[in-house]
Parts: structure tokens; sequence; C-alpha cells
């Protein structure tokens, strides 16, 4: 008889420091790839796996959260949410709501955006009899992230939090989506701060208990910094995007290079785009927009933009240029403005 689990619990309750000002109005899983929250991809990689309970742990502008994500009922998932007074750590939001997990169960950091292949991770914890699964994945630049050693047997033999450069070890970094038997749970204290990667799973290894490691299959990218999120949006555009005949839209005398998406009820005209997205309810005309991320209901005309995330409901006007800065909604940028790294340049 195969193995199944039933609830994934997914973690949102941090404040997207990084992000601000864009966290300032919106918490840091909803804010949007390609039209919808970050958050959604990683819910329908768990429904995916059949999995059919989902709950939340919510902080930051938990309502909000609420209101973006539902109740699951359109992916086959119910989805519940557990609300914190006081931020408990990913292990104490997990010990929050044991009454309503079974004995295995997943765990996922939901400030990342994470299109996945859940089920094969799920399938690796129980082969290998794992007291927990790790899902991990190569960067470039480990020391930001918890770090893994794995045996040939995909143990990990060795893992380290944000290590300094000369204690990196590996670029193998623990991309925060767990499988876990409820059994561990045991050792978190309750209504007390404690963490998932920096405390608990350490002295489970001290103890000797079996740590998968699993290579992650899918994409997924981590979005605490603005470069992260554009990214996000241009990784999933290509994806879901990368074939479109966008001259089927309302796109007009306009070059497109890159990854690209037009999000509903949005135009662009007259205009150029390198490596950039558009969100719904966009204006776009007589502009250039490179490596940029325009979020719902905004308005370029006859202008730059690069490297940048123009929130809601922004308004660029004629002969300004916005360089490698993160525009708060509804922001108003009179005509012949510089904006260069946040800062206004004459």
């Amino acid at each position: 008889m195969t193995k199944k689990i039933d609830q994934a619990v997914i973690m949102v309750g941090g404040k997207g420091t990084r992000l601000r000002p864009l966290t300032e109005t919106c918490p840091k899983p909803a804010l949007p790839v390609l039209d919808k929250p970050c958050l959604m991809y990683l819910i329908e990689s768990v429904a995916a796996a059949g999995i059919k309970e989902v709950i939340l742990a919510c902080g930051y502008r938990s309502q909000q959260l609420v209101e973006s994500i539902g109740d699951g009922s359109e992916l086959g998932v119910h989805i519940s949410y557990s609300f914190e007074d006081e931020p408990l750590g990913t292990a104490g939001a997990i010990k929050k709501v044991e009454d309503m997990l079974g004995d295995t169960f997943v765990a996922a950091n939901g400030d990342v955006f994470a299109d996945i292949d859940m089920k094969e991770e799920i399938d690796e914890h129980f082969s290998s009899g794992a007291t927990v699964t790790m899902s991990l994945i190569p960067v470039d630049n480990p020391c930001e992230f918890g770090i893994a050693s794995v045996g040939t047997d995909g143990r990990i033999s060795e893992f380290k939090e944000k290590p300094k450069p000369e204690e990196a070890f590996s670029n193998l970094i623990n991309a925060g989506v767990y499988v876990l038997e409820k059994r561990i749970l045991d050792l978190v204290p309750e209504n007390t701060q404690y963490d998932l990667s920096k405390e608990l799973i350490p002295r489970l290894m001290d103890r000797g208990d079996r740590i998968q490691g699993y290579m992650l299959n899918g994409i997924w990218r981590d979005v605490g910094r603005p470069s992260d999120l554009i990214g996000a949006n241009l990784i999933a555009a290509e994806k879901r995007f990368g074939k479109e005949d966008w001259t089927a839209h309302d796109v007009s005398r306009t070059s497109i290079g890159g990854p690209f998406f037009l999000g509903e009820g949005s135009s662009i005209s007259d205009s150029s785009s390198e490596s950039s997205v558009i969100l719904k309810g966009c204006r776009v005309a007589g502009s250039r927009l490179k490596g940029s991320l325009i979020m719902h209901g905004c308005k370029v005309e006859n202008a730059e933009v690069s490297n940048s995330i123009l929130g809601n409901g922004c308004t660029i006007s004629c002969g300004s240029v916005i360089d490698g800065s993160v525009l708060g909604d509804g922001t108003h940028v009179a005509p012949g403005t510089n904006i260069v790294d946040n800062e206004m340049k004459k």
C-alpha cells in the first residue's frame, strides 16, 4: 500500500523587510508572479502531490493574505489559517498546529517562488526511512542559506546555517521544503520561538536521526530581494509563455526581446521590452522597459524603466527615467524625473 500525506504546513509569517516599500502594503507571499500571488505556485505544487489540507501559519498582514489566497477550493484543497500573536519561528509555528497533523506531513517556507514536484520528495522520504527529508538545490552563493553535505545514500552528514565564505563546504542549500515525522515536535517547546533549521534539525542530527537530502525537481527561487522577485516573474514568463505570440494581444508597434508577459486588460504600444513583465490593467506607451516588473494598474508614458519594480497603480510621466529602483504603490513620478537606485537625481 502506497503511503500518502494529507497535510502541509506553510510558514508565511515574515515581514519581507528587504522588499520594502512593496511589503508595506502587501505581505511578501502575496506579491505577484504573473498576476497571481507568489505563494499560489507552492500551494499548486502541494495540491499536485495529492495533499488535501494546507495550513498557513500567518503573522504579518495576515488578513490581507487570507483575502489574497482564499480557501483553496479552486485547487481542490482546503486551506486553513493559523494566526500568531507573537513570532514563534518555523518550528514553533508548526508546533502550534500539531493537533491538526498526521504522523507524517509536509512543511515549507512560503516566502519563495516554488513550482516543484513535491511527490518525488515524499516518495524519497518514505523509501529512505528518514525522520526529516530536506529539499536541496545548488546555488552560486550559498552563504545566505543553510548548506548541506550529502553522502552517496542521500543522507545529510553535515549542515550549517549561513556560513562565512571560508566555512562553505557545499553549494547545496536548504530550499525550505521538508517532509517531517510528527514525533519530532515532542522536542519543540510550546508557545516559544523555535527554529526548524537552526535549532531542531541540528538537535536531531546530534542524536543520530536520519536527515535525508532530496535534490529538488522543478523551479525554485528565493524572493528575498527586488531582483529576486523580478527574476521569479521572468522565469515563470519564460516557462509558461516562452512561445506565446504576443501580436495576438494588445501589443502594437513594439519590439519584444527575452521573457515577456502582458496581463489581462494591459496594453503596450510604440515601445520596446527586454526581459520585462507587465501585470494586469497597465498601459505602457512610447517607453523602454528592461529587466523590470510593472505591477497592477500602472501607467508608463514616454519613459524608461530598467531593473526596477513599479508597485500597484504607479504613474511614470513623460521623459522620466527609473533605474535600479522600487517604487511603492501609487507613486506618481512627475515629467522629466530621474530616479536611480531609489534616489532622485537631477
